[in-house]
């Protein structure tokens, strides 16, 4: 079994995850740490799920792991808008990590699909 490290799923969860938990390290106001939480929680969960879904070896589970993955994903979107449309964060700084993120989109519901996954 190759490395879940291969997966291209897994390599843009992993940008993406690095972005946010950079985009949000340096807030410590009470105003933004629930959203500013979540997001980073949401976020992690896209990651870690990816790889507990490779790991557990059997494509039923892969897929079950990956729609909670695309979920998670989805959660972060609506979160990072959020956190533009009140100011907690700018607008130019979320632009890539919501690129990366219209990215990795596709990359799950291909896998959800039941394509291969692809290995970067």
């Amino acid at each position: 079994m190759r490395s879940y490290r291969s997966l291209v799923a897994w390599q843009k969860a992993h940008a993406v995850a690095g972005a946010v938990l950079k985009l949000t390290a340096s807030s410590r106001s009470p105003s933004t740490w629930a959203v500013f939480d979540q997001l980073r929680r949401a976020t992690i969960s896209v990651e870690a799920n990816i790889v507990e879904g490779y790991a557990l070896g059997t494509s039923g589970l892969f897929k079950r792991h990956v729609r909670i993955a695309l979920g998670s994903a989805a959660e972060v979107e609506c979160l990072l808008r959020l956190a533009v449309e009140h100011n907690l964060l700018p607008c130019e700084m979320v632009a890539t990590v919501r690129a990366d993120l219209d990215d990795l989109f596709p990359v799950l519901r291909g896998l959800m699909l039941g394509r291969a996954p692809k290995r970067g």
